[in-house]
Parts: C-alpha cells; sequence; structure tokens
C-alpha cells in the first residue's frame, strides 16, 4: 500500500507491506474562528489578568515569536494580540517583535514577511535575535551559568511569548519557556542548557518534563525574568489552530502540553524491523539538522539493529552555517558522535544521532543532499521510494515488521509492552 508522507511542501508517497503499521497522532479539527478563539483567550486567559489589563501603563512591549524551523501560525496568532495591544492604548512605536531564532539563522526579509505578513512587517519593529550579538543582559545565574537574554525582552514593561506546542526530542515539550530560552538567549547560555550531560540523560526525551534536566534548566532560567503573558497553541496536521492555551507561563504551557500529549502518544506492543519516519514536512523538515528529531521519534520503536528509513526534505542541506555540519564532518563513527566532551554549538543534534545511529542504521530519501552529503553524515542515501521498504527488508534478511510515522516527531510512539 502507498502512505502518504509528511516532506517539504508537496509530501511523498512510500509503498510499504499490507500489514505495516501506520501510527499517527490524533487530528482534531481547527477552530470554526482561529483568530477570535485567540483573541477570546487573551481576553479571558487560564490564570492572572487579560492582556488588555497587563497593557494599561505599558510603554515598551515585546512579543517573542518563533522562528522560521517552526510550522507556527504567526499570521493567526499575532494580528489579534497586536490588535488588542492598541485597542489598549498601546502605540505601535511601543511595539517589539522579537524573533527567537536560539541558534538558527535569522530569516531572510522575504521570509519574515512570510512568517508574520507584510502588513506586520510594515506597521511594527522587528528583531531578529542573533545568539552571537552582543545585545544580551545577565539576569542571573542557573548552575553557575550566566543567563543571558535579548535586551528588549529583559527591558520591556510587557514581556509576552507565543509558541507552538509540539512533543520535544530532548526538552519535552516545544513552546512556553523555549521562547525565551534557548530563543532569545546568548550562545553561552544555550550551550548549557544543552550540556552533553543534560542530553545524554534517559529523562531528556520527549513529552517528559518533570526531571528533565534540559527542560528544568531552561525553566530555572526564564523564571530569572519571566513573560507576563504566555500564548501557546495546539495545531492539526493542516496547520490549523485547534486550541488556545494564554495565561501565566507555567499555567499556560502546562494545560498546552497536556493537550498536546494526549493526542500525540501512542503506543505500540512491540519495536519493528523497520521504521519510516518524516521529519513532519515543510518547514520542520528544512535541513538535516532537524531532520534529527523524526530520526530519535523512530529510534522510540525501531529493533536494536533495524533500519530506520528517514523522508525530509532539507533545502536548506546540513546547513553549512552553525556548527553542527562541522561536528559532522570531524565523525568517523557514531561514536564519536556520542562521546561529546565538552559544550559545543550545535553538538547537541549531533549527540542524539550518534545514538540514535547506535541503535539502528538510517536510509536517507533527501532532494536537498547529495549522496555524498549523506553518506558523509554516516547515513545510507536512497533515491526510490516505491522500493527502500522491500529493500530495507531484504538487507534484514527478506521479510520483517514494518512502521510508519507519516508526521515523525509528531507522533510519539512508544512500545507499550517490551523494553527496547
Amino acid at each position: 500500500m502507498l502512505v502518504e508522507l509528511a516532506y517539504g511542501t508537496e509530501g511523498r508517497r512510500v509503498e510499504v507491506p499490507d500489514d505495516a503499521t501506520v501510527i499517527e497522532p490524533a487530528d482534531p479539527p481547527g477552530l470554526a474562528d482561529q483568530e477570535e478563539a485567540v483573541r477570546r483567550a487573551l481576553d479571558r486567559p487560564l490564570a492572572g489578568p487579560s492582556l488588555a489589563q497587563l497593557a494599561t501603563g505599558a510603554r515598551r512591549v515585546v512579543v517573542v515569536f518563533p522562528d522560521l524551523t517552526r510550522p507556527m501560525p504567526n499570521r493567526t496568532v499575532l494580528p489579534p494580540l497586536l490588535g488588542m495591544l492598541a485597542r489598549s492604548g498601546v502605540p505601535d512605536a511601543a511595539v517589539t517583535l522579537l524573533c527567537a531564532t536560539g541558534t538558527h539563522r535569522q530569516a531572510t526579509p522575504g521570509e519574515m514577511r512570510e512568517l508574520v505578513g507584510d502588513e506586520i512587517v510594515g506597521r511594527y519593529a522587528i528583531v531578529d535575535h542573533d545568539s552571537d550579538g552582543g545585545d544580551h543582559v545577565a539576569v542571573g545565574r542557573v548552575d553557575g551559568t550566566p543567563i543571558l537574554l535579548q535586551r528588549e525582552y529583559v527591558e520591556a514593561d510587557l514581556r509576552i511569548v507565543t509558541g507552538f506546542v509540539e512533543p520535544h526530542f530532548f526538552a519535552g515539550f516545544s513552546g512556553g519557556p523555549k521562547a525565551v530560552c534557548p530563543g532569545i538567549a546568548a550562545t553561552e547560555t544555550i550551550l548549557e542548557a544543552h550540556h552533553p550531560r543534560r542530553i545524554a540523560d534517559a529523562a531528556s526525551t520527549f513529552v517528559t518534563r518533570s526531571g528533565n534536566p534540559v527542560h528544568d534548566f531552561i525553566r530555572a532560567a526564564v523564571a530569572l525574568a519571566p513573560p507576563h503573558l504566555s500564548v501557546d497553541v495546539a495545531i492539526n496536521r493542516g496547520r490549523q489552530v485547534t486550541a488556545v492555551f494564554a495565561g501565566p507561563l507555567e499555567v499556560a504551557h502546562d494545560a498546552a502540553c497536556a493537550f498536546v500529549g494526549s493526542s500525540a502518544m501512542q503506543g505500540v506492543a512491540s519495536p519493528f524491523d523497520v521504521v519510516v519516519s518524516t521529519n513532519g514536512g515543510h518547514p520542520l523538515d528544512r535541513n538535516l539538522y532537524q531532520a534529527v528529531k523524526g530520526m530519535a521519534a523512530a529510534e522510540r520503536i525501531v529493533r536494536q539493529g533495524g533500519i530506520i528509513v528517514m523522508v525530509a526534505a532539507c533545502g536548506d542541506g546540513i546547513p553549512g552555517d552553525g556548527g553542527f555540519a562541522g561536528v559532522l564532518s570531524r565523525a568517523r563513527t557514531a561514536a564519536d558522535l556520542v562521546d561529546a566532551g565538552g559544550p559545543e554549538l550545535d553538538r547537541w543534534q549531533a549527540q542524539v544521532l550518534g545514538r540514535v545511529l547506535q541503535r539502528a542504521k538510517v536510509w536517507l530519501y533527501s532532494e536537498g543532499l547529495t549522496d555524498q552529503m549523506a553518506t558523509d553524515a554516516l547515513l545510507v542515501p536512497v533515491r526510490d521510494l516505491s522500493t527502500v521498504v522491500d529493500d530495507a527488508l531484504t538487507a534484514l534478511g527478506g521479510s520483517g515488521t514494518v512502521a510508519v510515522l507519516p508526521l515523525g516527531p509528531l507522533t510519539v510512539a512508544t512500545v507499550s509492552h517490551t523494553s527496547l
């Protein structure tokens, strides 16, 4: 049978045996009036004052929004939020939009317009965060590490963060505090949040927040300069908003994570010989660095010595900027990636890739990478999705069980009764 996969902007189909197990999250319908749902959430948050009450007398307002690697519906969330600020007496000149890039690249002017819309670009000041830039302010320390956050955020009278909540492969969930750390933090702070000892901890995984050392650091860092209002949304496969959660950070994010976790988590009885995975399509699969998340999702349900078939567009390549390409270029084995040593930019992603490769081979279908680029990353390049699963089964001896994660890490599949 053919299974539709999330791949780039167009999707791809993979041929799998008729008895293959297709694992997807629940897909709730989009809200009838998504912008009105945002307005209602801002007017009647889960706890605390409304946005209008918070905005009274504010002279400098910062609104943090996700960068180009996230399928955040900025064009749905930002207009009603900014409109409410205007109706509350906040002039446009008092509002700064801050793009939370973490260590990712900044957007081009065209990409920024695509992210938030022409009207917002033309009307408001937008700052695209640069983790290596000098405009960060120390707000305290966590575990001895300085917490350095974007100046505009720290010095604002009203701090608002917006986010899209999905399962995250080592921070538990996205959204919420991640908008601030790593979103608008300096590289020094981000390196500690992603320290190899934190990534290596078994609790640093999908949907786990309590006792997760990555999440614990992030929460502690953000508590030093918390937002006054957090707005998290959940979306469905069609990128429609299915729920809005506004209020104090912990209240809003806790509710969002509970909602998303209930639809994302799916149980299976035993590991599979071959697992086909994606990274959720554009913009999540725009490079190999991001695609490691989809491999980590497949790792949860592939047997030791099995094969993961990763299907990711990687239109931005490895990418060449950042530290990920450099870490890969020095590695000769999966153990080289896992043996992380000290903190280094983007090593966290390589560390997870190495762990996945110690469990299973990864075959990669990607039109954005050459075969040599895939091979240099310790992956096996493939070009034909009509035969790739049969080829993988043949490589494993001719038969076996197959699972498909059409949305990759947006599904948290877990072996229910058999230990991995």
